[in-house]
């Protein structure tokens, strides 16, 4: 870059430990978990119950599940986080750095990563690649990045790109990023999200009636929508089905990656790819488009587990639809938004 900008970009992600070893699977599960944003327990219980005894469980296992999917480069979700930030620099004139919510590079690392490249620095603009809000996944990212920015005491200002989940830059993006493997023969379309506790819904509805307690609470107009992940998540997948003329038969929305015994959001994923083959549905495509970049939840929970499940129920062929990673039109997307922020 000849010109500097006096505004600079920072992509977010969720993060990954370190390496596939199980004393930095162990630092990073502590931090993730600890989180009072992912496990909203009063904080001596959290102790107690995260760092003695889910991740002392939990460590070894998910250390061999990253090594199942590690590549060369190190973890996919910061190679391919990475290979987005090269995207966008390119076409772009303000500096780009990435952060990740837990693990490294660190919240701070980007900004003084950017305040190194231009002392001068007026502002940051934040693209949490969280495309719905979620207490768990884009609130605790912002809130992050907010202290961060006051502790340190930065002059420039924070601004923050809010959830895109209807955005029609990243619904055409994610639609035809799709598209190629629709061309398949397939039965059956399923949209695979993330899943919350729903115990997280009702706390993040503002108006404190309406979430998960109206009929077709996802389908009636409230302000609570402005934060409620599982109505966002619905939105998305009836856009992009809309745009791919899939038939509403054809597809549905389930929940995986769930923690502990409460009630998360359903129907969960597991159990559905258990189900799906003994109601007809042999040959399944599945997307999960709660990650913009693949990582351990599509890699090796979806593309190997799931894929292992509905096999072994009955199916006959399962194909994982890639994140959108750096597809060119999410790459667009991302540097249009930026673009029309910088003036």
């Amino acid at each position: 870059m000849e010109a500097k900008s006096d505004k600079g970009i920072i992509l977010m992600n969720l993060g990954s430990p370190d390496s596939t070893a199980v004393p930095d699977v162990k630092r990073y599960l502590n931090e993730f978990l600890m989180d009072k944003r992912v496990i909203d327990y009063p904080y001596l219980f959290r102790l107690l119950l995260i760092k003695g005894i889910i991740v002392p469980k939990r460590a070894p296992k998910s250390a061999e599940a990253y090594k199942s999917i590690w590549w060369e480069e190190g973890s996919p979700l910061i190679v391919l986080t990475k290979q987005l930030q090269n995207a966008v620099q390119h076409d772009l004139q303000m500096p780009v750095e990435i952060s990740m919510r837990y693990g490294n590079p660190s919240q701070e690392a980007a900004y003084d990563s950017l305040l190194k490249q231009n002392p001068n620095l007026k502002e940051v603009i934040l693209l949490p690649l969280y495309p719905h809000y979620a207490m768990s996944s884009y609130e605790t990212a912002v809130e992050h990045a907010k202290a961060v920015h006051k502790k340190k005491g930065y002059t420039f200002n924070l601004s923050i790109v809010p959830p895109y989940y209807n955005e029609p830059d990243y619904i055409n993006a994610l639609a035809e990023s799709m598209r190629p493997y629709l061309a398949q023969e397939y039965d059956h379309l399923l949209f695979s999200y993330h899943g919350v506790p729903e115990r997280h819904i009702r706390k993040g509805d503002i108006t404190g009636k309406h979430c998960l307690q109206v009929e077709n609470c996802c389908k009636v107009d409230s302000p609570a929508h402005e934060f409620c992940y599982r109505h966002q998540v619905h939105v998305t997948s009836e856009l992009v089905a809309e745009k791919l003329n899939i038939p509403r038969e054809k597809w549905s929305v389930t929940f995986q990656s769930r923690l502990g015994r409460e009630e998360w959001l359903k129907p969960y994923t597991a159990a559905t790819l258990e189900e799906l083959p003994k109601k007809g549905v042999k040959r399944l495509l599945v997307a999960c488009p709660a990650f913009v970049s693949d990582c351990l939840e599509t890699l090796e929970e979806i593309a190997v587990e799931g894929k292992h499940t509905f096999i072994n129920s009955g199916g006959d062929s399962f194909t994982m639809i890639p994140c959108m990673n750096v597809h060119p039109l999410w790459v667009q997307a991302v540097v249009k938004w930026m673009t029309s922020l910088q003036s």
